[in-house]
């Protein structure tokens, strides 16, 4: 069914790019669910291919008492449940070898996170399960280095690899988005997506909970789509002030249909 969704970028350009998008985690069924109707709603009103996103876990937090999940079998088959409902693909972050294997029964695409980008018997774990593989490019590496993560899904025997950029590291509390490495990484042949909403966030803040800048949401999102990207990464939350992980970075649900039709007409007006 994935492929369905992925332009083939060595063909030329997509006549519309592709929203990964849902909460930062899995926090139930209900909120789920009512989050992915509501994108369903938009993205089918606007043509634009739509997957499905939630960590079933979370591994990299900042503190202990942080939020993880609800249940490693229970998020999974929320988010197989949330595929089957709305006939759209699932994504899901993995972050040891050994997962790879229970979340490919329930997802459509494996998802490695920035900070493992790197880990070897992680890409080629997620890469022998024939799911497709998000490597989302590490804050602490050039968009030219994931040359080398690409290399490894395939030299693992799959094809099917997209790269997100999430921003670089900038400081030690902040981060900044390098536009240039959105061309670069489409040259590797493979779709190439901008995560909007990480690549704001403002990481090891005094506190302990990651801060971010959502009202620049919009401004990332339409750069990315100027500058060709295939598909962008959101995460949305009806309520992100409570929401139970990534609140800080989240965009309003409520806006997520306006800025929708104003990538669409940005992409329309670059094709």
């Amino acid at each position: 069914m994935i492929n369905k969704y992925l332009p083939q970028i060595k063909n030329g350009n997509s006549k519309q790019f592709f929203l990964m998008a849902g909460p930062c985690a899995i926090e139930g069924e209900d909120i789920a669910l009512r989050i992915a109707e509501k994108i369903v709603n938009i993205t089918d009103s606007l043509n634009i291919p739509f997957v499905f996103k939630g960590s079933y876990r979370k591994a990299n937090r900042s503190r202990i008492d942080s939020f993880t999940g609800i249940g490693d079998e229970k998020a999974l088959k929320i988010l197989e449940k949330v595929g089957r409902e709305f006939g759209v693909p699932t994504v899901t972050d993995i972050h040891e070898s050994h997962e790879a294997a229970m979340a490919a029964a329930y997802v459509d695409i494996l998802q490695i996170p920035a900070f493992l980008c790197r880990q070897t018997e992680l890409l080629a774990a997620a890469a022998e399960t024939g799911r497709v593989v998000n490597i989302k490019k590490g804050q602490f590496l050039s968009a030219e280095s994931m040359a080398f993560a690409v290399d490894k899904v395939k030299d693992a025997g799959n094809e099917k690899v997209i790269l997100t950029d999430r921003g670089n590291s900038f400081g030690y509390q902040d981060l900044i988005v390098d536009f240039r490495g959105i061309p670069m990484m489409r040259s590797f042949q493979v779709p190439t997506v901008m995560d909007c909403t990480h690549s704001l966030q403002q990481p090891n803040q005094t506190s302990g909970v990651t801060g971010g800048k959502p009202a620049l949401i919009e401004t990332i999102a339409k750069a990315a789509i100027a500058v060709g990207a295939d598909g962008l990464f959101i995460e949305t939350h009806p309520d992100p002030a409570n929401a139970k992980s990534d609140g800080a970075n989240m965009l309003h649900l409520d806006l997520l249909e306006g800025l929708m039709q104003k990538l669409t007409r940005i992409r329309e007006a670059i094709i």
